[in-house]
């Protein structure tokens, strides 16, 4: 019901398969190279163990049945016994090292992309096609393993299958070169050299054949990785939408649950019954993965019959019989891995790809090398000089002809109706987007050629949509782990949390939800608006910018702020956005945006006095909800 058209992946040549790979070893190298080294350590020392642990077993049988010299078995026993204490050693040393290593591959990973994330240009972040790069990529790695993480396993696999290549060579090798008696009569044939190469082109072929079609069943999963990857993300929206405490009050009151349940039951869905991946595994899939069972079973036939075959006719003991018919299983699925481990990661290398191209976008916005100088005094200057935006990959301008100028120090207001250009207008003032004509000005200079990273530290905003975290009340206000106490404090007490706070378990150690303590609180919108107001005053920056600061406040808490605006905000540049023109008033003036122009300019009393202007307009048209039904005039302030 809900595939897609088959998503195939192109398949990498072997060449590109190695660059690719050996690219994703370096970054994970580079973020941690601690992890490779205890990789290399223990994936070896697990490689080579099982073939020691052959090595001395065969011994001791081949002792016991034959010369049975009992200090000689006191010696190989007490040997075994003292090496096996030493490797249960070096494992319970190097084991957990290794789990841990592994289990925080999951998180260095999502910690590249998030690094990746925060060194875009910010034009690049609010691209729609980069969050679906990114959705996919995540989808990718969750739903079917095509993840970043994954080379660390093909690198600890491929090691491992040389490693035991060349120790099951080492144990095996005796196997083709032992003669058998020459009074073995038609056995005798076993030590033909042509016999030799024979059984070991079969033992390869059958070896090779295994691992093969394995990684043809694996192509088969890559090639419909998209459908996969859609699948997994209905799954994940319908599958646990019922315990989604934002979405709870609809999901009872709308019954959707009922919608899950059917999408959910879907028989034609890709991983039910009847969809795509039931009609593979019945089909070709399940045809590969038939055919390599059978070669493995069939490499352990011949492997016998050949082994017991030269014992019989009198080559070695029954101790080689052992060391060899357990080497050679072993050294034959080692190898059997290698190969098909070295096919997987040809199919996995356009995922690698992928993680690349997103890696690798390239930022385009010029960051200069000038030093903001101070902003103490409020002779500072900010200027759009004829600014016109549009957004990329769209025709229509946001913003048109954007030509004012304001004081640091003072106070603006933003106003105008949805979709007039106020907060692009803010993104180009903070720098997260640069103008697509004209240019702004901060004491004169170009902000592009100001330090990027010290420029936007002089801008602390309450954006619309803004974000807090599930950590302490302090780590919020702080933004970071350790913080000032009676900052912070001072800080809420301004935003108007004093008595929340006063009531809180922990106070400022309070968590916000009980994600990582059940001691945690859900604060209502409203507090959640004081708080990131909080966190707005404890950056301490020059400029602070206010989108719709009070819009989640009850009208006595908005009444509050705005009656001790000024001591809030103290001698700081202040630029305010709002629907609410009444709460404009307090500032030193007034811009008014429409379709994407300034229209007006000016402070409230000079504004207002316009009356075919958009000030008057707008005013005029919130002040009729304030007043009675049957009140002609509208000159009551909203």
């Amino acid at each position: 019901m809900y595939e897609k058209k088959k998503n195939k992946k192109e398949l990498l040549s072997w060449k590109e398969t190695w660059i690719i790979t050996r690219k994703a070893l370096k970054l994970f190298y580079h973020y941690r190279p601690h992890m490779l080294f205890i990789h290399t350590f223990y994936t070896i020392y697990t490689a080579i163990t099982p073939f020691i642990h052959i090595y001395l077993s065969a011994r001791i049988i081949e002792e016991l049945s034959g010369a049975r010299n009992p200090q000689r078995l006191m010696e190989l026993v007490g040997f075994t016994l003292i090496f096996s204490l030493l490797l249960g050693l070096v494992s319970s040393l190097t084991r957990r090292h290794f789990r841990v290593e592994d289990q925080f591959l999951y998180w260095l990973e999502r910690q590249i992309r998030a690094d990746k994330m925060m060194c875009m240009d910010y034009s690049l972040v609010d691209n729609t096609q980069t969050h679906e790069q990114l959705e996919s990529l995540e989808q990718y790695a969750n739903s079917g393993g095509r993840s970043l993480r994954r080379v660390i396993w093909f690198y600890d696999m491929i090691l491992s299958g040389v490693i035991s290549l060349f120790s099951g060579v080492s144990l095996t090798v005796s196997l083709f070169t032992s003669k058998v008696p020459e009074n073995a009569g038609p056995l005798t044939a076993l030590n033909s050299p042509l016999f030799i190469l024979l059984i070991i082109g079969v033992l390869l072929g059958v070896t090779y054949l295994s691992p093969l079609f394995v990684v043809k069943a694996d192509a088969v999963w890559a090639e419909n990785a998209g459908n996969h990857n859609l699948s997994n993300r209905l799954f994940g929206f319908y599958g646990y939408l019922g315990k989604r405490t934002d979405k709870a009050e609809d999901v009872r009151m709308y019954r959707q649950d009922i919608l899950c349940q059917k999408i959910n039951a879907d028989k034609e869905g890709t991983f039910h019954s009847n969809g795509l991946y039931a009609k593979l595994s019945r089909g070709k899939m399940g045809v590969w993965y038939v055919l390599s069972s059978i070669f493995s079973i069939l490499f352990s036939g011949i492997v016998y019959v050949f082994v017991c075959t030269k014992a019989w006719a009198g080559a070695f003991g029954l101790g080689m019989v052992t060391q060899y018919i357990s080497a050679i299983s072993n050294l034959s699925g080692k190898v059997a891995s290698l190969f098909q481990v070295l096919g997987q990661a040809r199919n996995h290398a356009s995922f690698l790809k992928m993680n690349f191209d997103f890696l690798d976008m390239e930022n385009s916005m010029y960051q200069g090398d000038m030093k903001v100088t101070s902003l103490d005094n409020g002779t500072h200057e900010i200027e759009f000089k004829d600014v016109s935006f549009r957004y990329p990959g769209c025709e229509q301008y946001t913003l048109r002809h954007i030509n004012l100028k304001f004081q640091v120090g003072k106070r603006l207001a933003v106003v105008g109706q949805n979709g007039s250009g106020k907060t692009t207008f803010i993104k180009l003032l903070c720098r997260l987007y640069d103008p697509t004509e004209g240019v702004i000005l901060l004491n004169g200079v170009d902000i592009r050629q100001y330090r990027y990273e010290e420029y936007l530290s002089i801008f602390s905003v309450v954006f619309q949509d803004f974000t807090l975290t599930d950590f302490t009340l302090g780590q919020n206000v702080a933004s970071g782990e350790e913080y000032d106490k009676a900052r912070v404090e001072e800080c809420l007490k301004k935003a108007g949390l004093e008595e929340r706070l006063k009531n809180l378990p922990l106070g400022t150690e309070t968590y916000l939800s009980k994600t990582f303590s059940k001691e945690g609180v859900d604060m209502s919108g409203g507090e959640k608006q004081k708080i990131a107001l909080a966190r707005t005053l404890y950056k301490n920056a020059p400029f602070i910018i206010l989108d719709e600061p009070t819009a989640a406040l009850d009208p006595i808490a908005e009444a509050e702020i705005y009656s001790k605006f000024n001591e809030i905000i103290e001698d700081k540049t202040a630029i305010y956005i709002s629907h609410r023109l009444s709460s404009c008033r307090f500032c030193d003036e007034i811009c008014v945006f429409d379709k994407g122009t300034v229209v007006q300019q000016g402070s409230h009393e000079g504004l207002l006095a316009v009356e075919n202007g958009k000030y008057h307009e707008l005013w005029t048209a919130q002040a009729q909800y304030y007043t009675s039904e049957n009140t002609a005039s509208v000159q009551t302030q909203p």
